[in-house]
């Protein structure tokens, strides 16, 4: 790890014209390195190198092929360097190292997903009758603007670079203020894989600067968006003066309905990975699991004991996968965490275990469970981006099915049962962009993501992702004479 990092403009590493930021180690609070931070002018030269990339034309004259094998390079350069970035990844974040492992080998996925669609995005022809030839053809937006959160921020921009780059748009990446770190080997990457320099760019920058002059730039053609529901809609905002189309994954408070017939184990093995992966720090985390009247106290008491049996502390010094949990991101998150957990117990839900913060250095809080949640308590309404698990109560189907649904958001949610049936009846009155059955974070990079209502519009992952990166271009052929004629 160096001591000073800079940021990656039109191929070259550039100071910052706001200063340096401070990234500190979340395990302990202690000062990691700097980053350059990024001001108006930096982000404009960014811009103007990406549109640059794109009126020469530079990365739509290859052939889609070759693009593809570029893009797939970046994630062969990543998958080679992976000890090393899941180390920083885990200083900077605060990650157990076995987590930080994984991220990095799912970002490199990213990159081979989408290297191999390249050369299969084809338009069609359209019949329009004698002396007509009628096709589409698919073209990139041209500047890709992506803001990157903090929470995977390694994974998080390879899924929106990794569709960017294949789709030929030439991209512009505001990485997160509180770990920028390990976005220095997407710019090494690039390098590797031979893209033209202004292709790839990468800035850190504070959100009400850098990432305003991003979202409201001119020259940016769409905007891919991950973060809080009141920041997407400041950049939906900004977007919409300039008529730039986006792409929104914000908030969650994602359900899982547990039938009485569901297979507890089961369930408790997907608890431990649906609230305390990262710290609960997902925002499709299972925040909230709603079980049946007769099944709360046993769930109460095995999810309690799994919360127990979790391993709190530095994710260097927890290096293998087991029930172990890093740090939150930052002493702001963590304290945010532990005043929604402190309004929950004045709202009179019963804490099973947890809810304070550690007494050590670092970012630490309790993994915590409380039950005999009502719908109408704030902890079950709202996002806690923490370790905290919410257990609510039922008496029917029908009662589960509207406290699944009872918030402003719809990112994702499950359903835990032996009845097929009753999983797919479910399932389609559930209103979230995806619903796991059986097995929470079901999926990979192949399948969409997205959300309903605040949890934003548009779908990252899988093939349907790239139509957020292209626009249709219809082209219409007269034959013969010219309009009007006879052939």
């Amino acid at each position: 790890m160096k001591n000073y990092y800079k940021n990656y403009v039109d191929g070259d590493w550039i100071d910052g014209g706001s200063g340096v930021i401070s990234v500190d180690n979340p395990a302990n609070g202690e000062h990691l390195a700097d980053q350059a931070c990024a001001d108006f002018n930096d982000i404009d030269k960014a811009v103007k190198a990406a549109k640059r990339v794109h009126k020469e034309g530079l990365l739509t004259a290859m052939r889609p092929v070759e693009r593809g094998r570029m893009v797939k390079k970046m994630g062969e350069f990543l998958l080679q360097n992976a000890p090393m970035i899941s180390k920083e990844l885990t200083l900077e974040a605060g990650k157990p190292l076995w987590e930080s492992e994984i991220e990095v080998r799912g970002a490199a996925r990213y990159f081979e997903y989408y290297g191999n669609q390249a050369e299969t995005i084809e338009g069609k022809s359209i019949p329009l009758g004698e002396n007509y030839y009628d096709f589409t053809a698919y073209e990139p937006y041209g500047v890709s603007a992506q803001i990157i959160p903090w929470n995977f921020p390694f994974e998080m921009t390879s899924r929106s670079l990794s569709a960017g780059l294949t789709t030929g748009n030439s991209c512009v990446v505001k990485t997160a203020e509180n770990d920028p770190i390990t976005q220095y080997w997407f710019a090494k990457a690039a390098e590797y894989a031979g893209f033209p320099a202004g292709s790839v760019n990468l800035l850190c920058g504070l959100g009400k600067e850098a990432g305003v002059a991003l979202s409201s730039h001119p020259e940016v053609n769409q905007i891919v968006f991950t973060g809080s529901v009141a920041t997407g809609s400041a950049i939906a905002g900004e977007a919409a003066k300039n008529i730039v189309p986006c792409t929104l994954e914000l908030g969650g408070k994602s359900a899982a309905i547990v039938y009485d017939d569901a297979d507890l184990d089961n369930l408790l093995n997907s608890l431990r990975w649906g609230i305390f992966y990262n710290a609960g720090q997902v925002c499709s985390a299972m925040s909230r699991i709603i079980v049946p009247k007769k099944l709360h106290d046993e769930i109460s008491e095995r999810a309690g004991e799994l919360a127990k049996s979790l391993s709190v502390g530095p994710g260097s010094e927890r290096k293998e996968f087991g029930n172990n949990m890093g740090s939150l991101i930052s002493e702001l998150q963590r304290d945010r965490a532990l005043a929604l957990c402190q309004k929950a117990q004045s709202e009179g839900a019963s804490t099973v275990t947890g809810g304070h913060k550690l007494n050590r250095p670092g970012w630490f809080l309790e993994p915590t469970i409380f039950n005999n949640v009502t719908p109408d308590m704030e902890i079950a309404q709202t996002e806690v981006f923490g370790p905290v698990l919410s257990i609510i109560p039922y008496e029917t189907d029908e009662q589960a099915l509207d406290i699944a649904n009872g918030t402003d958001y719809g990112l994702v949610s499950g359903v835990f049962t032996k009845d097929l049936d009753r999983a797919m009846v479910s399932a389609q009155k559930m209103r979230a962009g995806q619903v796991f059955i059986n097995e929470w974070f079901a999926g990979g990079v192949e399948t969409p993501f997205g959300g309903y209502g605040k949890s934003g519009y548009g779908r990252e992952k899988g093939r349907e992702a790239l139509w957020n990166y292209i626009q249709t271009e219809n082209i219409a052929i007269r034959l013969g004479k010219g309009a009007g004629g006879e052939a």
